[in-house]
C-alpha cells in the first residue's frame, strides 16, 4: 500500500464512480485531527461523477450502520468516516466488505492515525485480506501551507493580517484546518481594523482545540500527564530527556510515561524524535489548568535545564524564571537577552521584553534605572509603541535619577515622539530639555539633542532657528571624540541641507560611512540615506531617489534599522505616485498602512498618497478623509512638507467642488505656513493651487506676489521640481488673470520641465491648461478682431482689458468663434491628454479633458447628427457619468466637471443604473469594474 497524491486517486476514483472500470478502489485517509477529512469526504460527495452513482455515507461511531447497495445497482460511493470510532461490530462489518468487494465499489475511509486501536492499521489487527481485485490507496491530509492560511486570512478578513499575523498563526496553529479557521472566527468578530501577531496571541485558544488537548491529558495515567504538562511548560519541541527532567520522572517510569502520552494522542513526535502537544497553541489551554504551586515548580525545572544549554536561550531563561518566582535571576536574564538583541539589530525583539518587564511592579528601582537606556536606545531605531513612551515618560520625572540619564532619557523620549509618534510639539520641547541638561554633562548626547532639533520636518519654527541649532551641534560634534555621535550629526547635516536645495547636501551624503565597521554608525548611515531618499523625492529627482531607496533599505534591514526601513517604504509610495506608477498603488498603501497604522508619522506618506489617488480619481469624500478627516495625520503634527502638499490637495479639492471660500481659506492657512518654515522647495505641491484660488476670488494682486516671492525664494536653490512649479505657477496666474497667450506658454514650458523629470501627472495637467488657453486665446483674438471692425464702422475704438480682472479658469469660449486649424490643434492637445489621464487612471482628469475636448472637437472630428442606439448597453457618455457618479461625485459636481445641465447628468446617471440592473449609487459603486471597459467617451 503506497501513500499517493490526491490528483492519482481522485482520478481512479473517478473511472470507478462513471463504470469506466468496474475494479473496486479503496482509499485510506489519514490525518491528525481538525485537518480536514470530513470536509474532503462532503467534496467528494459533491463530485458530478457521484451524481450518477449511489452514495453512502457511513458515520462510525452511530447506533445503526448505513446498508451498502446489494450487487448489480451500478457503482457505488462509500464514504465511511472517523473509522478510529468504530466498534468491533463495524470493523467486522467493514473488513467483510473489502475482502469480498462487489464491482464499482469506490471506498473512502477516513482517519486519525494517532487514535488507532491498532496504531498504523486503520481496521485493526489482524488487517483485513484484502481482495485480489482491490486496489488500495493511501492518502495523507497535511496541514495547511502557510501560503493556504494566508489565504484563508484573506476570505476571513480581507486584507487586514499582516504577513508577520499569518506566519504567527500558522505557526500556533500548525496549519492545522480546523484550529486555523476558528482562530480566525475569532479575530473576525472582534471587529479589529488590522490584524497583527500581537492580535492572533490574544484571540486565546480555540474551544475545539481546548477540548481535545484537555480531554485526551484527562484519560492519561498520572504521570504521563505529567509529561504533557512539562510539554505545555517549555512551549517548543524538547528531547526526550528535556522533557522528562522538566516533568520530575526517573528515566524508567518516565519513559513508560512518554510511551504512554504518545499513545493517547496527547502528544506527538516529530522527524528529530522532540516532543511537543500536537498543535503548538494547545499549551496555553494546558497551562491553564496546572495549580499554581505545580505550574511554578515545572517552570523551574524548565528554567534549570535551559540554563545548561549553550548558547543560552536567554529570552526563553527569562521567561520560566519569572513563572518560576526568581525575580532576580529574571532581571539579569531579561538584560542579558535584551543587550544580545540590540547588539545583534534585533531592536523589536529587545523593545518587547524591555517594556513587559519594566511595566511590572516587581522591578526595583536599581534594576530599572540599568534597564531604561536600553529600552531608549532600541526604541529610537526601532519602531513605534505607546508602552515605550509611557514608560520612559515616567523615567524622565523621576528625580532619584542621575542627571546625566535622566537627560539621555528625555533625548530618547523626544526622538520617539518626534519620529514615531508624530507628537513634534512636544518632542521638540523634551528634546530642548534633553540639550541643555546634557550639555554640560554629556556634550556628545547633547550634540545629538541640537542635531535633531535642527530637522526642519515639524511646524512650528524656521529654517534659520534649525541652521542655529545645526550650528550649535556641529560645534558640540566636533569637541566629541564620540564617532558614532559625530556621525549622527553629518548625517542630520546632510538632511538639512538636502531639505532646502542647497547643492552641497549630495557631497554630504555621499561622505556618510556606508562602510564602517561599527554596527551603530552603519545603522547612522542607513538613516542618512533613507533621508536623503525622501529629500530627492521632494526636490524632484526621482531617478536619484530610486537609488538612495534602494541603497538604504539594503542597509537599514542589514543594520538592523527598522524605523528608517518604514520609512523609506512610506518614500517609496510617495516616489510611485509622483512618478506615474499607479497600477496597484492603493493596495500597496493600504497594506503598508496595515503594518504602520500604530505609527502616524511612518503612515503620512501613504495615507496623503491615498488622497490624492482617490481626488485624481473623483472619488472627493474618500480623498477628504485620507487628506484631512480621522484618517490623515494631525495638522498641529504633520511634517512640514507633507503638510504643504496636503493643503496644495483640498485646496484643489475645493476648486472642483465651487467652493471658493474653503479653497481660499486653506490657500492663507497653508501659505502662512510654508512662509513661516521657510523652506521654499517644499512648496512645489502648493503654490500653484493658492495662487489660483487667490485670483479666481479677485485678490489679484496678492495672487501675483505669492507667485513672484515663490519664484524668487528659489534663486540658487537645487529644487527641479520645485524651479518647474514655479513656472506652472505663474501659467496659472496669467490663465486666471485673462492672458491666455502667454499662459498657453508658460504651461507648455511648465509642461516639458515635469516631463523631464519625469512628473507624468503634473505634466499632464500642464499640457491640457495649454490647450485649454490655446482655445482661450483663439477665442479672445476672434472677439478682439470683432469689437475693432465694430469700432471702425462706428468711429471709434476700445481701451485695453482690465489685466487685473480675474477670469474663470474653467470659462469656455464660443466654439464657433474658433479657427479650424486651432480647434484641431487644441483637440490633439486635449485628445493626448485624456489618454493619458486615462492610462494613470485619473478618471475624473480625464472626463475633465474629454469635456473640453467634445466642445470644440474639429468640425471634420465630429459624428455625424442624430444619436446612435447602443441598446442595453452604456454610450460612452453615459459610461463617462456613471465612472464619476460611482467615485461618489453629486449630480452637480458632475455637471461641474463635464459642462452638461445637472438634469442631463441626472438622466445619463438614470440610464446607466437601468442598463447595469443597480438600485442605487451604492451598487453603482460596487460595478465600477463593469465600467473600466469599452470604447473611451466621446460625444454622443
Amino acid at each position: 500500500m503506497v501513500t499517493v497524491r490526491e490528483d492519482f486517486w481522485l482520478r481512479r476514483l473517478r473511472r470507478t464512480l462513471t463504470g469506466e472500470s468496474s475494479a473496486p478502489t479503496l482509499v485510506l485517509v489519514e490525518g491528525r485531527a481538525g485537518t480536514g477529512k470530513s470536509r474532503l469526504a462532503a467534496r467528494l460527495a459533491e463530485l458530478p461523477e457521484a451524481a450518477r452513482a449511489t452514495t453512502v455515507r457511513w458515520h462510525c461511531g452511530d447506533r445503526r450502520p448505513p446498508q451498502p447497495p446489494a450487487d448489480g445497482d451500478g457503482p457505488v460511493l462509500l464514504l465511511v468516516d472517523d473509522v478510529h470510532r468504530a466498534d468491533a461490530t463495524e470493523l467486522d462489518r467493514l473488513r467483510a466488505l473489502l475482502e469480498d468487494p462487489r464491482p464499482w465499489l469506490a471506498a473512502v475511509v477516513t482517519y486519525r492515525p494517532e487514535e488507532l486501536a491498532a496504531p498504523g492499521l486503520p481496521l485493526s489487527a489482524p488487517p483485513p485480506r484484502y481482495a485480489a481485485e482491490l486496489t488500495v490507496l493511501r492518502h495523507r491530509v497535511e496541514p495547511w501551507s502557510r501560503e493556504q492560511v494566508r489565504q484563508a486570512a484573506v476570505e476571513a478578513l480581507g486584507e487586514a493580517c499582516t504577513p508577520d499575523a499569518v506566519a504567527r498563526l500558522h505557526e500556533r496553529t500548525g496549519g492545522v484546518a480546523r484550529f486555523v479557521v476558528d482562530v480566525l472566527a475569532a479575530l473576525r468578530d472582534g471587529g479589529r481594523a488590522s490584524c497583527t501577531a500581537a492580535d492572533v496571541d490574544a484571540a486565546g485558544v480555540p474551544v475545539r482545540l481546548a477540548d481535545l488537548v484537555l480531554g485526551r491529558t484527562a484519560q492519561l495515567p498520572e504521570p504521563a500527564r505529567r509529561v504533557v504538562w512539562a510539554a505545555a511548560v517549555l512551549d517548543e519541541p524538547a528531547g526526550s530527556a528535556d522533557l522528562l527532567t522538566v516533568a520530575g520522572l526517573a528515566d524508567r517510569d518516565g519513559r513508560d510515561a512518554l510511551v504512554a502520552a504518545l499513545a493517547g494522542a496527547a502528544l506527538r513526535q516529530d522527524a528529530d524524535d522532540r516532543y511537543t502537544l500536537p498543535v503548538p497553541l494547545a499549551a496555553a489551554a494546558v497551562h491553564e489548568t496546572l495549580p499554581g504551586p505545580v505550574r511554578q515548580e515545572l517552570h523551574g525545572r524548565a528554567a534549570d535545564v535551559l540554563q545548561r544549554r549553550q548558547p543560552v536561550p536567554w529570552p526563553a531563561l527569562a521567561h520560566h524564571r519569572r513563572a518560576s518566582g526568581r525575580i532576580g535571576g529574571w532581571l539579569r536574564a531579561v538584560e542579558r537577552a535584551a543587550r544580545q538583541a540590540a547588539g545583534a539589530g534585533r531592536h523589536q525583539e529587545a523593545i518587547g521584553l524591555l517594556e513587559s518587564t519594566l511595566a511590572s511592579p516587581l522591578v526595583p528601582h536599581a534594576a530599572r534605572a540599568r534597564l531604561a537606556p536600553v529600552l531608549a536606545a532600541s526604541a529610537v531605531v526601532g519602531l513605534r509603541s505607546d508602552q515605550t513612551v509611557d514608560v520612559l515618560a515616567q523615567i524622565v520625572e523621576d528625580e532619584t535619577l542621575p542627571a546625566a540619564m535622566r537627560g539621555e532619557m528625555r533625548l530618547d523620549l523626544g526622538l520617539l515622539l518626534c519620529n514615531q509618534v508624530g507628537m513634534g510639539t512636544q518632542g521638540w520641547a523634551e528634546l530642548e530639555r534633553a540639550a541643555a541638561e546634557l550639555r554640560e554633562l554629556r556634550p556628545a548626547l547633547a550634540a545629538r539633542a541640537m542635531s535633531s532639533l535642527a530637522m526642519p520636518y515639524w511646524p512650528g519654527h524656521t529654517l534659520a532657528i534649525h541652521l542655529r541649532w545645526m550650528a550649535a551641534a556641529e560645534e558640540a560634534a566636533a569637541d566629541s571624540k564620540d564617532e558614532v555621535i559625530r556621525t549622527a550629526v553629518a548625517v542630520n547635516r546632510s538632511s538639512v541641507s538636502l531639505c532646502y536645495g542647497d547643492p552641497q547636501g549630495w557631497e554630504q551624503v555621499r561622505a556618510l560611512p556606508v562602510e564602517s565597521q561599527d554596527l551603530r554608525q552603519r545603522q547612522q548611515a542607513a538613516r542618512g540615506l533613507c533621508n536623503a531618499a525622501d529629500a530627492a523625492i521632494w526636490l524632484g529627482y526621482y531617478g536619484r531617489a530610486e537609488r538612495l531607496l534602494s541603497e538604504g533599505l539594503e542597509m537599514s534591514a542589514k543594520s538592523g534599522a527598522p524605523y528608517a526601513e518604514q520609512t523609506a517604504l512610506g518614500a517609496r509610495l510617495l516616489l510611485e505616485w509622483t512618478t506615474g506608477r499607479w497600477a496597484g498603488l492603493p493596495e500597496r498603501c493600504e497594506a503598508f498602512l496595515a503594518k504602520t497604522s500604530a505609527m502616524p508619522v511612518v503612515a503620512a506618506d501613504a495615507r496623503m498618497v491615498l488622497g490624492l489617488l482617490h481626488l485624481a480619481q473623483g472619488d472627493w469624500g474618500r480623498a477628504l478623509a485620507w487628506l484631512s478627516g480621522k484618517d490623515a495625520a494631525a495638522r498641529e503634527h504633520a511634517s512640514a512638507p507633507l503638510a504643504a502638499a496636503t493643503s496644495g490637495a483640498l485646496i484643489r479639492l475645493a476648486l472642483a467642488r465651487q467652493d471658493l471660500p474653503t479653497a481660499v481659506a486653506e490657500a492663507r492657512s497653508g501659505w502662512a505656513t510654508l512662509s513661516e518654515k521657510g523652506v521654499w522647495v517644499w512648496g512645489a505641491e502648493l503654490a500653484p493651487w493658492a495662487v489660483e484660488a487667490m485670483a479666481l476670488a479677485g485678490e489679484v494682486r496678492t495672487a501675483r506676489r505669492m507667485a513672484d516671492r515663490f519664484a524668487a525664494e528659489l534663486e540658487g536653490r537645487d529644487a527641479p521640481m520645485a524651479s518647474a512649479a514655479a513656472v506652472w505657477t505663474h501659467a496659472v496666474l496669467a490663465e486666471t488673470t485673462g492672458r491666455p497667450a502667454q499662459a498657453a506658454a508658460l504651461y507648455e514650458e511648465a509642461e516639458a520641465a515635469f516631463a523631464a523629470l519625469p512628473r507624468p501627472y503634473v505634466a499632464t495637467l500642464c499640457a491640457e491648461g495649454a490647450g485649454r488657453c490655446v482655445l482661450k486665446s483663439a477665442a479672445a483674438n476672434a472677439v478682439a478682431e470683432g469689437a475693432e471692425a465694430a469700432n471702425a464702422v462706428a468711429g471709434g475704438a476700445s481701451g485695453p482689458a482690465d489685466a487685473t480682472a480675474p477670469a474663470d479658469a474653467e470659462a469656455l469660449p464660443d466654439a464657433d468663434a474658433l479657427p479650424e486649424d486651432v480647434k484641431a490643434r487644441a483637440a490633439a492637445v486635449l485628445t493626448s491628454c485624456a489618454q493619458r489621464f486615462a492610462d494613470l487612471g485619473a478618471t475624473w482628469d480625464a472626463a475633465r479633458a474629454r469635456a473640453v475636448l467634445r466642445a470644440y472637437q474639429p468640425a471634420e472630428g465630429r459624428r455625424p447628427p442624430g444619436r446612435p442606439s447602443y441598446g442595453d448597453q452604456l454610450s460612452p457618455r453615459e459610461r463617462e457619468v456613471a465612472e464619476l457618479a460611482s467615485s461618489g461625485l453629486t449630480n452637480r459636481e458632475i455637471a461641474t466637471t463635464l459642462h452638461l445641465s445637472p438634469r442631463t447628468v441626472e438622466q445619463h446617471v438614470a440610464r446607466a443604473m437601468r442598463k447595469l440592473g443597480t438600485a442605487s449609487r451604492q451598487e453603482l459603486a460596487d460595478s465600477r469594474e463593469a465600467l473600466g471597459g469599452g470604447e473611451t467617451a466621446g460625444q454622443d
